[in-house]
């Protein structure tokens, strides 16, 4: 996402937005952000027709999942806090998700070494339900 955009969703001014990320450059490394270059800025201005540009001297930050996150933490605005608890709330939850989910699949393997042969098919049957196969997905786009 690009720093405006952000900005206005946490309810702050791009200006303190960019100003927060310099201050704290050591929290968004490559993967969490970077900087389009006046080449890659021309090239998305002149691809994005119907794009509300706001004239800006500065080339915009580019954020990615990681560097959303990130920004939570580091900006000061209510909205920011609002999301950075609830990005809390969200890993806390997937972490006991995956808890839940290791201790399902220790107690199957556990009953599979007491049950070996008698409960094969049964095995067989419950770790499919828990990692079903993935469907094959029709690939979009360009053919070449």
């Amino acid at each position: 996402m690009l720093d405006f955009h952000l900005a206005e969703l946490y309810e702050v001014e791009t200006k303190v937005l960019k100003q927060a990320v310099r201050r704290n450059l050591e929290r968004f490394p490559e993967d969490f952000m970077f900087e389009l270059s006046k080449n890659e800025l021309d090239k998305l201005r002149s691809q994005t027709v119907t794009f509300n540009w706001k004239p800006t001297t500065y080339a915009p930050f580019v954020f990615t999942e990681q560097g959303v996150a990130m920004l939570s933490s580091v900006l000061k605005s209510q909205k920011a806090i609002q999301v950075n608890v609830e990005i809390i709330r969200a890993f806390v939850q997937l972490r006991k998700l995956a808890i839940q989910n290791s201790d399902l699949i220790n107690r199957i393997n556990e009953m599979e070494k007491r049950y070996d042969e008698q409960f094969k098919e049964v095995f067989t049957a419950l770790r499919y339900l828990i990692n079903p196969p993935e469907k094959e997905r029709r690939k979009i786009g360009y053919k070449r």
